[in-house]
């Protein structure tokens, strides 16, 4: 009789897969490496994930489930202020960069890594980025920006940027603007009356 996976099998394939993945690489990574440390039997893998490109992609959702997780708290930390939680999800992501275990983000990595579109590690990337462009242009559309569509490309552009100057040259480089820069973004653009910019005093970091 087939042996049947434990229940937190998936889970804990997908917490070691991640940790490697995050930290390595993908390419670099094979699925004998993700069997010997989570300490589970091949057959169990292939059980829960047909192929790596099978584990890849349900990595890759899980890490889309915990930027919604994370971004909905911030959302939740300012009710009623879309400015306001635009910035905070700047600031979230400059946290992020911020990190000990900081290895870049995992969908820029993934879709370098992988530059076929028709590669599902690249589709689910792009999939991810249009999303969270979604939900940027939405905040600001919120907010009442004179042009939603341009301050949510600039805010997402930012915090690309911030995700991509952090993983080459440290929180202490030029991702320490990011903030700064968002600050300034939108009080420019959201100043309809009854859509007040309730943000912090801009601070640019100096020096460095």
């Amino acid at each position: 009789m087939a042996r049947r996976a434990a229940p937190g099998t998936r889970e804990r394939i997908l917490k070691v897969a991640s940790d490697l993945f995050s930290r390595k690489g993908v390419r670099a990574v094979g699925l004998q490496q993700v069997v010997d440390e989570s300490g589970l039997g091949k057959s169990l893998l292939y059980r829960e994930f047909r192929s790596k490109d099978d584990l890849v992609v349900a990595w890759l959702h899980e890490m889309r489930s915990v930027w919604w997780e994370a971004t909905g708290k911030v959302i939740a930390r300012y009710p009623g202020d879309p400015a306001r939680q635009l910035l905070g999800i700047v600031e979230m992501v400059r946290d992020e960069v911020s990190a000990t275990e900081y290895f870049g983000c995992v969908y820029h990595n993934t879709s370098a890594e992988f530059r076929d579109p028709q590669h599902p590690g690249h589709q689910e990337s792009v999939q991810h980025a249009r999303e969270i462009r979604e939900q940027i242009r939405d905040l600001a559309a919120a907010a009442g920006a004179d042009n939603p569509g341009e301050l949510g490309d600039a805010i997402l552009l930012i915090i690309d940027g911030i995700y991509a100057s952090g993983a080459i040259l440290g929180p202490s480089g030029p991702a320490k603007l990011g903030v700064s820069l968002a600050q300034q973004l939108i009080a420019r653009h959201c100043r309809q009356e009854g859509h007040p910019a309730s943000l912090p005093a801009a601070d640019m970091p100096t020096g460095g």
